[in-house]
C-alpha cells in the first residue's frame, strides 16, 4: 500500500519530471529501477488517479506547510496575479464537459486569446512560493477574486505587508480594501493616473516569471483534468511542486529558488 507521504512524493516527482499524463507517468515509474527501488509498492493508472483526486486536501495542506517551513514565509512582499488554466478547446468539450456551471470563457491578454476553463490566482512570496492560490470562473474579477482569497486567509496578513499587483488592480475599493487588511498596495501608475508609483520597471516581467514556471516548467496548461476534482487536484500537484522545489533550493542554498532544470532528469 502507498502512504500518503509516498503518494506526495510520487506527484511531485511527476510534475518536476515533466509528465503530464498519468498513464505515461505510472508506465515509466514500474520500468525504472531508480523508483522501484524508492517506492516498494507503486499503483496503477487507475488507482494512482483515485488517490491523487482524493488527496486534495492533503495537497493543500502540504503547500501551506512548506511554506510555513521557509524563508519565505516571512517575505514582507508578496505579489498577485492570475493566469488561465484552460480546460477544453472545442464547443463539442465544452458542452459536454462535467465543468460546465465552473468553467467559463475568457480572455488571456499576455497571447491575445480566448479560452475556456478556469482562472489560477495566486499569492505569493517574492521567490514565488504560494501563499494563498484559488481557481475561479474566468468571468469573475480579479479584484473581487483576490479580495475573496485575502479576506478567507486574513489571519495570515502582517501588518505593512506589501502586495504588489499590476495595473488591472486599480481601483479605489480594492485599494481601501487592502488597506483596511493592513495591506500596502503597490501597482504601477495607469496612464490615466497622477503620477504615485510610476511604471515600476519590471513588475510585470516579475510577476509573470512565476506563471511562467508554472506553464512552462510543470505543464500547467496541459493539466488533461475533466472533472472540478480533477481539475484541482492536478492544478493542487503542480502548485506543490512549485513550492516543494522552491523549499529545497533554499535548503540546499541555491541561488535561483524557482530553477528546477536540476530536477526534471
Amino acid at each position: 500500500m502507498l502512504s500518503d507521504a509516498e503518494l506526495l512524493t510520487l506527484t511531485v516527482a511527476q510534475m518536476l519530471l515533466g509528465f503530464d499524463c498519468e498513464r505515461r507517468w505510472i508506465r515509466h515509474a514500474h520500468h525504472s529501477v531508480e523508483l522501484r527501488a524508492l517506492f516498494p509498492y507503486i499503483p496503477g493508472q487507475s488507482d494512482y488517479n483515485k488517490r491523487v483526486r482524493a488527496a486534495r486536501g492533503l495537497l493543500c495542506k502540504t503547500i501551506r506547510l512548506l511554506a510555513e517551513v521557509s524563508p519565505s514565509w516571512f517575505d514582507d512582499l508578496w505579489i498577485t496575479d492570475a493566469t488561465p488554466v484552460p480546460c477544453g478547446m472545442s464547443r463539442e468539450t465544452v458542452k459536454r464537459s462535467d465543468l460546465a456551471g465552473h468553467a467559463g470563457y475568457g480572455y488571456c491578454a499576455s497571447h491575445s486569446r480566448f479560452y475556456w476553463g478556469l482562472k489560477l490566482y495566486l499569492v505569493c512570496a517574492g521567490d514565488g512560493m504560494p501563499i494563498m492560490w484559488c481557481l475561479a470562473n474566468p468571468k469573475l474579477g480579479e479584484r473581487e477574486v483576490v479580495t475573496a482569497l485575502l479576506e478567507r486567509d486574513h489571519h495570515l496578513i502582517r501588518s505593512g505587508q506589501i502586495l504588489l499587483a499590476d495595473k488591472g488592480f486599480s481601483g479605489a475599493q480594492f485599494a481601501a480594501t487592502t488597506a483596511a487588511m493592513g495591506l500596502r498596495l503597490l501597482r504601477p501608475d495607469r496612464k490615466d493616473e497622477t503620477y504615485k508609483n510610476g511604471n515600476l520597471g519590471g513588475v510585470r516581467q516579475w510577476i509573470e516569471s512565476v506563471n511562467h514556471t508554472l506553464k512552462g516548467q510543470l505543464g500547467l496548461e496541459e493539466h488533461g483534468g475533466r472533472t472540478t476534482h480533477g481539475v484541482f487536484a492536478r492544478v493542487a500537484q503542480r502548485v506543490l511542486a512549485m513550492a516543494a522545489g522552491i523549499w529545497h533550493n533554499w535548503n540546499i542554498g541555491a541561488t535561483a529558488k524557482r530553477s528546477f532544470i536540476a530536477y526534471d532528469h
